[in-house]
């Protein structure tokens, strides 16, 4: 868990020093403009970002039962955020599995991409999808409850 909050948390130092310097060079305008700027990016690559991620198995059980897709992911992953911005609203019909959180879900992910941990990884009727188009993951959740890809 720590990992997921590590470049949130270093976007925050950055920021609040980067605006104290600033702030003693006699901006302090600049220096609370800076400072908004490096929270929202910290925001923004943070796990806040996605919806509440759920175990591994719990996917699954879930996917099987209403046919939504799985997304794995991780904190501080642009494709993932790319992922998650572009689904908008429809990002909560999927089900998100935070693979630095769940190491089966880093395990069904080693075991699609071939060992590596390529995210976002999304799983449809079981059948696994590295860094899909979001256009493509919106139309698998548009084919409705029970969809075979």
């Amino acid at each position: 868990m720590a990992r997921a909050w590590m470049l949130p948390m270093l976007l925050v130092v950055g920021g609040a020093l980067v605006a104290a310097g600033q702030i003693a060079a006699g901006s302090p305008g600049v220096a609370a403009v800076i400072l908004v700027v490096f929270l929202l990016l910290a925001v923004r690559y943070s796990p806040l970002a996605f919806p509440r991620s759920i175990g591994a198995a719990e996917a699954q059980r879930r996917s099987a039962a209403d046919g939504r897709p799985i997304v794995y992911w991780r904190a501080g992953c642009k494709y993932c955020l790319r992922l998650r911005t572009r689904l908008g609203r429809d990002a909560r019909r999927l089900h998100w599995v935070d693979i630095w959180r769940d190491p089966d879900g880093a395990e069904v992910v080693r075991a699609a991409t071939g060992g590596d941990e390529t995210v976002p990884t999304v799983v449809v009727a079981g059948r696994p999808y590295v860094n899909p188009d979001p256009a493509w993951v919106r139309a698998q959740l548009g084919q409705g409850d029970g969809a075979t890809s």
